[in-house]
């Protein structure tokens, strides 16, 4: 039997013979009751339109201010690398590399790999180092954090509002988008990626 032919559970190790399913249907471990893998179609055109909006979107929000505030008279813009740039000078380090890290890099590592793996898959040839990039893909999911960025900027808006005149800018719209984004791109089953590749290389 082929090693494609098997499909091993990600909880238990179970090793099971894959077999076809009906449309819609689920194949469950027998061992520990896990979904093993769905029938699910693969749309690759949608999920190829959300990662190129996705990184547009991304430019977005690291081109424009987060905030714009007014206190005294004095207007002032705040964009992400800016409040990282800030934290950083001011002796938190720590929260300011995560920070870079968890909003930037594998956010933007994470859209990068996902058009690697969809643009050949969509000209109907796997692309290099498929297996490695679908690794790094479920490795990066739980670093990419603007959900839980989004939420703390919404409520330091809301804290600065009795102190200053505070608006959103373009940058939060953009990020707010980006989390729906990444969201939708995020729920695609693996497994409808790994059997659209099986197809290409065969």
């Amino acid at each position: 039997m082929r090693s494609q032919d098997l499909v091993i559970c990600e909880y238990c190790d179970a090793v099971h013979a894959r077999q076809p399913l009906p449309q819609g249907a689920t194949a469950r471990c027998q061992r520990c009751d896990a979904v093993l893998y769905a029938d699910r179609p693969l749309n690759l055109e949608g999920m190829l339109a959300l990662a190129l909006a996705g990184l547009v979107v991304f430019a977005i929000a690291n081109a424009y201010p987060i905030v714009e505030m007014e206190l005294q008279r004095t207007r002032n813009t705040i964009g992400l690398w800016g409040a990282i740039v800030a934290a950083y000078d001011s002796g938190i380090s720590f929260v300011a590399i995560v920070a870079a890290t968890t909003l930037f890099f594998f956010p933007l590592l994470q859209m990068l790999t996902m058009l690697w793996l969809l643009i050949p898959l969509r000209a109907g040839y796997r692309p290099p180092g498929f297996a490695r990039a679908m690794h790094a893909l479920r490795y990066m999911r739980p670093w990419g954090m603007v959900e839980v960025f989004m939420l703390g900027v919404l409520v330091s808006v809301v804290k600065l509002a009795s102190l200053a005149e505070v608006a959103p800018g373009p940058g939060l719209w953009a990020f707010a988008v980006l989390t729906l984004l990444m969201t939708a791109v995020s729920s695609v089953d693996p497994e409808a990626i790994w059997d659209y590749a099986d197809r290409c290389a065969k």
